[in-house]
């Protein structure tokens, strides 16, 4: 099954739908985009193949996403961890991190970040979303420079992090050689996944018929209680 892309511009419209009109909080949102990364790491990465899950947050809604995916995690069995390096100043963001903290799951030092990349055994970039425009700000270009540079096998959330959600990966500079194993489209997929070659999974098991009516977009037919789904990128050329 290949699904169309959303631009980035419809996929802000469709989450101020679903909220305005359809009765979403931004906190459920968030809540339902998380479980569904977790889901598709236990597809990917089953506690079999390393419980080690770095997790690496950027200050906006993708890293709030990662941060929930790390609370399931830890209650998978997984031991997550987490680097912040630019927290969020929404309140929400704020709960999230005592939630983990609760937990006893560790926040990653700048100066750890090296170590903690060497020690996981998968990476999930959350750093930026679909409302990422480049250029890089510090201190992400470094950050990226070396999971770029890492063999550590990484599951990115909705676009993997410094390509534009249109064209892709930069010419050159950070990221210009990332592509992760994995990634996880959000509602729909972006224009960017043509350019992707891992394995994609779906994941926003929410979608009412007249909201994709409305953006033009499929419904996958999810299995059975699962909130993520594998699905192709490139089959029917609908991006």
């Amino acid at each position: 099954m290949s699904l169309k892309a959303i631009s980035a511009k419809d996929a802000a419209s469709l989450d101020k739908d679903l909220m305005d009109m359809g009765g979403w909080s931004l906190d459920q949102l968030m809540e339902l985009a998380g479980l569904s990364v977790s889901q598709a790491v236990w597809r990917i990465h089953p506690l079999s193949a390393g419980k080690n899950v770095l997790v690496v947050c950027g200050p906006g809604n993708n890293g709030g996403d990662g941060l929930v995916a790390a609370r399931h995690l830890a209650q998978y069995g997984y031991n997550p961890s987490i680097y912040y390096p630019k927290q969020g100043k929404n309140e929400l963001y704020t709960r999230l991190r005592t939630q983990l903290e609760n937990l006893s799951i560790p926040f990653i030092t700048d100066a750890n970040f090296k170590t903690a990349l060497g020690e996981t055994s998968l990476l999930i970039d959350a750093i930026f979303g679909f409302s990422f425009g480049g250029p890089l700000r510090d201190p992400f270009p470094g950050i990226i420079a070396q999971i770029e540079a890492s063999n550590v096998p990484v599951l990115s959330v909705d676009a993997p992090s410094s390509w534009d959600i249109a064209t892709g990966p930069p010419g050159q500079g950070p990221g210009a050689g990332f592509m992760p194993a994995a990634l996880i489209s959000l509602s729909a997929p972006k224009p960017c996944v043509k350019f992707f070659s891992g394995r994609h999974f779906i994941g926003g098991r929410f979608l009412t018929p007249a909201i994709a009516e409305k953006y033009g977009l499929d419904l996958p037919k999810y299995p059975g209680i699962d909130q993520v789904m594998e699905v192709g990128v490139n089959a029917d050329a609908r991006f």
